[in-house]
């Protein structure tokens, strides 16, 4: 994993803006309908194509595929994997539901828009196997083949994977005895997609939203313990999931939900950090850009990072439609480069992605690669003041 060893590195956390018409079949087909495997290909290694360029010209240093040939950042593993079928509506989110007009607002909103929806996946009714990697591999395929067109495209190319955790708590569980069970089958089967995407040459991102958003979700109702607990057990999950993955490689992010809402039921940082820190993992990708997050970075002062890790820290906010100053993102790095103690540990990236489930992202595609310049001007302002170059 690299570091910020002669100026801050950016990045962001995976997804980005997928073309309408590449949308358009992933909705069709999240439907139900009919879809042209080959034309889906075609617009997906389409997509690919410009993405990395548009991350390039934008100054991003370590950069992905934007997740342009799957649906949505979590749910393309129901094509990869055996056991799931039927669906059922997620729990609501428990922020929202104390404020009955914003509720009806995004209902609506949703309802008129042509998205792949998160909040209604399908559940587990067999045995959780990874039973088809033709997906995985073509995927990692296309996207070395891009890189090798373009070898100076990024200091250092990455791919994302889901977290057993957020499987596990949007994909409800109807087959196994015990949601332990359901979670192991879930981190066994999904270590073939770690292994593979760093025995490929790439850095490894596991989404793991879960280990926040869930406090707010699913236990939104329990006590602050039960959701600590189940913290834990996607944690033990996850480092025996990548036990054959080494440490350097793999950077953890973590995240509220990408949704613009109160977040005044958010479970604290500091109430998750130290569990999180038992990840056996090189780093952590956290939103510090938000409103209602934007303080926490003081919890790096609390509980350091280990001495061979690195924090990706959130200078922009992936939902609203202003356009960050460059003064802005450079502070913003500046006050997380402080608690940490070496500039040369810190990255800048993006509070979470742009285009989580693919027609969702609420920012306008030119607004998005103008806030990844931003973060990028204010990236070498910082470097400069941090003593960089």
């Amino acid at each position: 994993m690299r570091w910020s060893e002669d100026r801050i590195l950016t990045t962001h956390t995976g997804s980005l803006p997928r073309p309408p018409e590449l949308t358009r079949l992933y909705v069709r087909r999240a439907r139900g309908g009919e879809v042209d495997p080959a034309e889906l290909d075609r617009l997906g290694k389409e997509a690919l194509r410009q993405i990395v360029d548009k991350q390039a010209a934008a100054g991003i240093d370590i950069g992905n595929n934007g997740e342009q040939q799957r649906e949505a950042f979590f749910l393309y593993v129901r094509h990869r994997m055996s056991g799931f079928g039927s669906g059922w509506k997620r729990w609501p989110r428990g922020d929202v539901e104390r404020y009955p007009l914003l509720k009806q607002q995004m209902a609506e909103q949703l309802a008129t828009r042509e998205a792949v929806s998160n909040m209604d996946p399908p559940k587990a009714v067999g045995e959780v196997r990874y039973i088809d990697d033709s997906e995985l591999k073509s995927e990692i395929a296309d996207f070395r083949a891009v890189l090798d067109r373009k070898p100076n495209a990024f200091v250092e190319p990455f791919l994302t994977a889901p977290s057993p955790g957020i499987i596990a708590a949007a994909m409800k569980n109807e087959y196994y005895d015990t949601d332990e069970a359901y979670l192991a089958a879930l981190g066994q089967a999904l270590s073939i997609e770690y292994e593979a995407i760093v025995e490929s040459g790439f850095l490894l991102q596991l989404d793991c939203p879960d280990l926040a958003l869930e406090r707010h979700l699913s236990y939104q109702d329990r006590p602050l313990g039960e959701f600590l607990g189940f913290v834990e057990r996607v944690i033990d999950t996850i480092n025996r999931a990548i036990a054959n993955v080494p440490r350097d490689r793999v950077r953890l992010h973590v995240c509220w939900g990408n949704y613009e809402g109160p977040h005044d039921k958010d479970v604290p940082l500091e109430d998750i950090l130290p569990i999180l820190q038992k990840a056996n993992v090189g780093g952590f990708v956290l939103p510090f850009a938000n409103p209602r997050h934007q303080h926490e970075y003081r919890v790096l002062q609390k509980f350091p990072l280990a001495d061979d890790q690195v924090i990706v820290a959130g200078v922009i906010d992936d939902l609203t439609g202003f356009v960050e100053h460059p003064e802005v993102v450079a502070d913003r790095i500046e006050n997380v480069a402080r608690v940490v103690g070496d500039p040369k540990r810190v990255m800048a990236g993006t509070d979470c992605g742009f285009d989580t489930s693919a027609g969702m992202g609420r920012v306008t595609e030119d607004v998005v690669w103008a806030k990844m310049k931003a973060m990028a001007e204010g990236a070498k302002i910082a470097s400069k003041r941090l003593g960089l170059n």
